[in-house]
Formats: structure tokens, sequence, C-alpha cells
């Protein structure tokens, strides 16, 4: 056999070095720790659910999947930085119902919702609690509406923010029962329970994982829930359509998200994952339970649709309230 001239050996070294990249390319997804930012502070129902997922996800997928909060502006600095990452499947981000709301709430995103980003899952959705200071002169809703609308503006009731699901939810409420309270917004949640607690304002609806423990422990009383049935975690609770308030249903929700052009291998791994997750992981599914959320799952189509009916939704309420970005 005759040895290769230096020419032939530079041929095949070159070609080979050239099939590297291409080999790489081709790895199968995932080849390497998956990031999921949070747009949110630590600790809140966001980054509560992400980080519960997201143990789950890095066991099936065999590859570490991590949490990234990057807060700030109603969740648009998160999900900017999200949109304008490598759409390679490595970097995705898990939204809430704010999401939605910014389209109409923000004239100008630094992202396009139709053309940067690409929806992946819905994880699952939590119907929002209505907790009253103790010493508020109403104990169900439907005294509570009572009350405003015999004295207009006397109720103010607190929100983590403009556009939030807080905040439109109250104003649904306020819309359909023809009654008048006083919007005051906080940067977060924790803030506005803060003041449920010390009397600063009189109501507060939060997703049922930051009102339940409150609840129970008597330092606020919860006097409904926003959804067309009770909650497991709360099967006491009765809902406001069951208290007369008819139509009245408001929630946040949690869902994966990831920058347009992401390889549909990726999605559709994503997805099929956390599908299975919600509905066949036993433990998932209790400590959902536990935290008032009810698990979805799903395809990215079926994600799709559920956000564009939800910007339609609340983008309704936005304009229906003229409520303005803080």
């Amino acid at each position: 056999m005759s040895m290769p001239t230096r020419r032939e050996f530079t041929a095949a070294a070159v070609l080979g070095a050239l099939a590297l990249p291409a080999a790489r390319a081709q790895a199968p997804w995932p080849a390497r720790p998956v990031k999921l930012i949070v747009p949110y502070p630590p600790g809140g129902f966001t980054d509560v659910t992400a980080r519960l997922v997201a143990q789950k996800l890095q066991e099936r997928l065999g590859q570490p999947v991590l949490v990234d909060n990057k807060p700030g502006a109603n969740s648009i600095i998160g999900v900017d930085l999200m949109a304008k990452a490598p759409a390679d499947g490595y970097t995705m981000a898990v939204v809430i119902a704010a999401y939605a709301a910014n389209t109409t709430l923000y004239p100008k995103l630094p992202y396009d919702p139709a053309k940067d980003i690409a929806p992946v899952a819905l994880i699952g959705l939590s119907p929002l609690v209505a907790a009253v200071h103790n010493d508020a002169p109403f104990k169900t809703a439907a005294e509570l509406i009572a009350y405003a609308r015999r004295h207009p503006g006397k109720i103010s009731f607190g929100s983590s923010g403009n556009g939030s699901a807080a905040h439109l939810s109250t104003e649904l409420l306020k819309a359909l029962t023809g009654s008048y309270m006083v919007h005051i917004p906080y940067r977060g949640a924790a803030a506005a329970l803060t003041d449920l607690m010390g009397g600063q304002i009189q109501l507060f609806l939060d997703a049922a994982s930051g009102l339940i423990a409150p609840g129970r422990s008597g330092k606020v009383r919860l006097i409904g829930v926003a959804a067309d049935k009770r909650l497991a975690a709360l099967p006491e609770l009765p809902t406001f359509i069951e208290q007369g308030i008819a139509g009245f249903t408001g929630s946040t929700w949690a869902g994966i998200l990831a920058p347009a052009g992401t390889p549909a291998e990726a999605i559709r791994r994503v997805a099929a994952e956390v599908d299975a997750l919600v509905r066949g992981d036993a433990d998932l599914r209790a400590r959902f339970e536990a935290m008032g959320t009810v698990p979805i799952g799903g395809t990215p189509a079926e994600f799709g649709a559920f956000i564009a009916a939800e910007t339609a939704k609340w983008g309704q309420v936005i304009r229906t309230a003229k409520v303005k970005p803080d």
C-alpha cells in the first residue's frame, strides 16, 4: 500500500475539519444545558412554576435546565432577552398572562410578538383568588360588590403592577358589575399583600399560590375564586359566579416561549415533554394542585391560539378601562 502524498494528506485534513461543524450541527437536541429565562424575581408564581418544570424537564431531556431570573418592565426585559437570543433551542422563557396584555398595553415593544417569538407549551392556569383586609365591611364577593356600588371609590384594590392579571381582572370585575374601585399599583405582589394586611388597601386579587398561606393563617380573608369552578386547594371557597357575579373569570397562567426560528425538533420535544409531565407526573400534578394551578399541556399550536385569545380578551379590558403603562 502506498503512502498518501503530502497534498492528499492535507486535502483529507481540510475535508475532515470542514465536516466537524456539520457533525456538531447535526447532534441531536439537546446536546448541552437549556436556559429558561424567568422575567420576574425569584419566589413568585412564575419562578416557582418554572423551577418545578425545569427540575422535571432536565430528568427527561438528559441535560441541565437552568432558570435565569431577568425581572423588570412587566416582563418585557426578560422576554426581549429571550426573543433576541440565538434561535438554537437553548434559550427559552416562561411567561404569564402579562405577556399577552403587554401587546396592547405597550404601543412600542422592543420585540414583535407575531414575528420574533414562537409558542412552545402551556404549562398551567391559575385562577385568581380575591383577598380582603380582615376588618373590611364585607365578607363575601357579593357583599364586596354591593358595598362598592353603594360607596363608589371607597374601596382601594392593589395589584402587582399596571397590566398585571390582578389589575386587569379587577377592572373586568368592575365593568361586569358596574362598580367603581380605585387601583393602587405596586411593584410586585408581596408589597400589595403587605399593604392589604396593614389595611392600606381593602382588596387584592392574586394567584392562589400567594394567598393560600395568609388566608389559612388568618392574616387576610379570602372571599372568592375568579373561575368557573372551585379550586382543589381551596374547596371551601366559592367562585364569584356562585355568588351571583355571572361571567367573571380571571387568571394568570404559565407557558414556555422560544425565539422565532428555533428548530422545530426542540419546540416539539419540549412541548411533548411538558404535556407528558402535566398530564402524567403525579408528583408535579400534586404540587400544582397544592398551589392552585390547573395543569394544561397541549401542542405549540394550541398554546398559540390560547395566547391570541388572551391577547384579545385583555386588550379589550385595557381599551375599555383606558389602562396606561407605568
